[in-house]
């Protein structure tokens, strides 16, 4: 199972173990209560405004007489009592009062769920989403093809040129080297050489093997990981270490007006070859 895979199932499983929580937090809750309704208020403003008679009783010597008159004084005392701030409120209407503390919450819960869900969703696609235009991955225009030609050779020593763009070595290939070699019937691999017989390739600048950045080597006319050893000739084909196969290579195509496109999103692979189409090493090894 690849790395990506991993992440998408770990992104997937973390999003169900989410709803599950949620929803099991929902329905330990229960249902809500609902708002309070106006004939509860009512009922509550009533009983507040009609508070309890006060008795007291008083022993004295002439018996039950004396407490009647003091519970008749003090509920005639009682009968105005003094304005209550309580009292004075005014009470919550049905729609004020429409959102419990259990509804907000359960709100609360929903909105924060589907946060979660479109922020996941967004991730998603932009994770699989193609890409249209520019970048790696998409078809860069390395220039004109001639003169990147020009630019390939100094002498009889090869320069590879290094396009960021496409992350690639552009080398020169002579179309009569194809029979026989490893890229023998695979096709977009070599591109211009109608004229001169000289065409190109474009080498992914990855190595195979755990994919460091391989540098060029102009002394020994090839190119040398520096992380492990692995060597491959100008060609990009393999010669040491524990690169598995040949260097990477992308797709290519000229344009009408002879511009030279690398399709960054073709990556063609080929196994060790067995006959090579450029002599390595030429000089001494910079790795």
């Amino acid at each position: 199972m690849s790395a990506t895979t991993i992440f998408v199932v770990g992104i997937i499983g973390a999003g169900i173990l989410t709803v599950l929580g949620i929803f099991a937090i929902a329905i330990r809750r229960g249902p809500s209560a609902g708002p309070i309704t106006a004939e509860e208020l009512a009922d509550g403003a009533t009983n507040l405004e009609q508070p309890a008679p006060v008795v007291v009783e008083t022993e004295t010597s002439d018996g039950s007489e004396e407490a009647s008159a003091a519970v008749a004084t003090i509920t005639e005392s009682s009968s105005e009592p003094p304005p209550d701030p309580l009292i004075e409120k005014q009470p919550l209407s049905t729609v004020e009062y429409g959102v419990t503390r259990r509804k907000f919450l359960n709100r609360a819960l929903y909105i924060v769920f589907g946060l979660f869900l479109a922020q996941f969703a967004l991730g998603a696609l932009s994770y699989v989403w193609p890409k249209l235009k520019g970048g790696f991955g998409a078809p860069i225009n390395a220039g004109n093809l001639d003169e990147l030609k020009a630019a390939l050779s100094d002498g009889g020593t090869i320069t590879p040129v290094f396009l960021p763009a496409a992350q690639a070595w552009v080398v020169p290939f002579e179309t009569s080297n194809l029979a026989g070699s490893s890229y023998e019937g695979v096709p977009f691999v070599v591109a211009g050489g109608e004229s001169d017989g000289v065409g190109v390739m474009a080498l992914w600048q990855r190595c195979v093997h755990l994919g460091c950045r391989v540098p060029e080597c102009i002394p020994s006319q090839g190119f040398e990981c520096p992380c492990h050893g692995s060597r491959y000739n100008i060609h990009g084909e393999y010669n040491s270490g524990p690169a598995p196969r040949n260097m990477d290579r992308f797709s290519l195509s000229v344009n009408g007006a002879g511009e030279l496109i690398i399709e960054t999103g073709t990556v063609v692979q080929t196994p060790r070859s067995k006959t090579f189409t450029a002599e390595y090493p030429q000089g001494p090894f910079c790795v």
